[in-house]
Order: structure tokens, then C-alpha cells, then sequence
């Protein structure tokens, strides 16, 4: 069994949607949907329509555009009710979600911990003499400006903020719960690394780029590998011989088309470390 990941698909582009049919099946792996899949439960629903039955599971986590408020929305969610109705359109269909039971599952590399994890932001990406009340003004001074200011709404938490400092004190219990000695794989759509989130042409975008809540999660959870999106930067990077490893397809202009979808399916590279020797007696 092998395990796949690809992110922000952003099914709301017509080439994008229209590429989605060319996804090669695997009946006998795992994929892995690490947020940003659509804006809308609707087109959310037609993913996985068409992707549960290409593969044996499919693990889908949130990312910001998921839980856009968009005008046209007939049933007018907001937050947390819109987290909750899309969690039902994924189970609808056998997609593991955050809220669902971690499985540990047999790897090629051995047995791990899938864990999707729904953890959101807080503006702690930012640098620190920047007020957090000032860093969207900060960040607007270099034309960064992030659609989630309009669209995504945190009912019934006060703020994003508090909905991200929620979210994470649950999900490390959740993890806490497990083994010290059973390896992770964590998957969230922002990075859970600040200085992962890096981002040239936008520098300043970062404060919606994840929290530092999550710092040394990795470490603290025995992380065997770490999948995210977001940044639409695709890659991997090793920290602490854990390899974190960005899946986005993005947006129309940042994929060659003429390869195919299937080209960005990114297998996860899963790096278990090997068991200290017996302590001498």
C-alpha cells in the first residue's frame, strides 16, 4: 500500500475541475486531499464523487477556502456549522476527515499513524513588532491581502484566533493519546513550521500561513512525515530528519497542464527512525 497527497486542487477553475477526470486510479493506495479542494460543499461533493472509488481510502482535510461564506451559498453556514456540514458531505462518501478516529495503517516503511488534522491560524506568523491588532494593515502596506478577512467567519469563537487555539489544544491531546513510540503522519493544510512558510513574491502574507502553536510537533509527536499545502510552493524540506513535504497543484497558471494532473500526485516519503539497540545489562 502506498500513500498519496495533492493539495489545493481549487476545483473552482474550470481547468482545474476539468483536469480532475485524469487522475489516475490506484485501487490500492491511500490519498491524501490536503485542503483547498473548492470553495462550496457542492463542488466539494463532486470531488469526492470521484475520487473515493479511485483509491482504497481517501483522508481529506479543510483548508481556508472550504470554509469561505460565499454569498451564493444557499444554506448561509458560517464557521463552525460550515466545518460540520462539510465533515457530513466527506463521511457521505467514506473520506476520513479530522474528526474521525486516527487509523494506524501497514506502510511499506512500517506500521504509522495517519492523523488529518484541522488547525488553522492565528497571525502569530508575523514578526514580532508587529501588534497582531495592526498586521493585516501590515500586511495590506505591501499589497497583501487575504480574501479570508471577507469570506471566512469563526462562529461561535470570537475570532480566528480563538477558533486556532481551540482546534490546537484538542488535536495535541488527540495525539498525546498515542504511543510516544508509534510513528505520525501529520497532515494540515498550513505548515506547521514558521520558517516553512516562506513566500518570495509575497512576503507578507504569512500571517495566515499557520501558528506557532504547532512548533515542534514534529518532535513532540514522533512525526515520521508532515504533508501540508497552502504556500503553492511544492516541494520538500527535512527538519530534524523529518521530511515536510508541500503537495499543492494550484491554480491554473502554476501547473504545467500538458503533463496532466497525475504528474503533481506526490507519493508521501515516509522516514521512520530506527529503533535504539537494547541498553547493555
Amino acid at each position: 500500500m502506498r500513500l498519496w497527497a495533492i493539495s489545493d486542487l481549487h476545483l473552482s477553475h474550470p481547468r482545474n475541475r476539468e483536469a480532475l477526470a485524469d487522475l489516475p486510479a490506484r485501487p490500492d493506495d491511500w490519498l491524501i486531499l490536503a485542503g483547498d479542494i473548492s470553495d462550496g460543499p457542492r463542488r466539494l461533493d463532486g470531488c469526492f464523487r470521484r475520487l473515493a472509488g479511485k483509491f482504497r481510502q481517501v483522508v481529506w482535510i479543510p483548508g481556508n477556502h472550504e470554509l469561505w461564506s460565499l454569498p451564493r451559498d444557499p444554506y448561509g453556514l458560517r464557521g463552525v456549522a460550515l466545518y460540520q456540514s462539510l465533515v457530513e458531505v466527506a463521511r457521505q462518501h467514506g473520506v476520513l476527515t479530522p474528526e474521525d478516529p486516527y487509523p494506524v495503517i501497514d506502510h511499506p516503511a512500517g506500521q504509522v499513524l495517519i492523523a488529518p488534522l484541522f488547525l488553522l491560524y492565528d497571525y502569530s506568523f508575523r514578526p514580532t513588532q508587529v501588534p497582531v491588532d495592526q498586521v493585516v494593515e501590515w500586511a495590506a502596506e505591501a499589497n497583501s491581502v487575504c480574501a479570508d478577512e471577507a469570506l471566512l467567519h469563526s462562529e461561535p469563537f470570537a475570532d480566528r484566533a480563538a477558533w486556532c487555539a481551540s482546534r490546537c489544544e484538542e488535536t495535541a491531546a488527540r495525539l498525546a493519546a498515542f504511543p510516544d513510540d508509534l510513528p505520525k503522519v501529520l497532515i494540515n493544510h498550513f505548515p506547521l513550521e514558521e520558517r516553512l512558510a516562506v513566500l518570495p513574491r509575497v512576503p507578507r502574507f504569512t500571517p495566515w500561513c499557520g501558528t506557532r502553536l504547532t512548533h515542534g510537533w514534529h518532535r513532540r509527536f514522533n512525526a515520521c512525515a508532515v504533508v501540508y499545502g497552502h504556500l503553492h510552493i511544492r516541494g520538500t524540506r527535512w527538519l530534524d530528519g523529518v521530511p515536510f513535504q508541500e503537495v499543492s497543484l494550484g491554480y491554473p497558471d502554476q501547473w504545467d497542464q500538458s503533463l496532466g494532473i497525475g504528474a503533481y500526485l506526490r507519493e508521501v516519503t515516509v522516514a521512520i527512525a530506527p529503533s535504539p539497540p537494547p541498553a547493555d545489562r
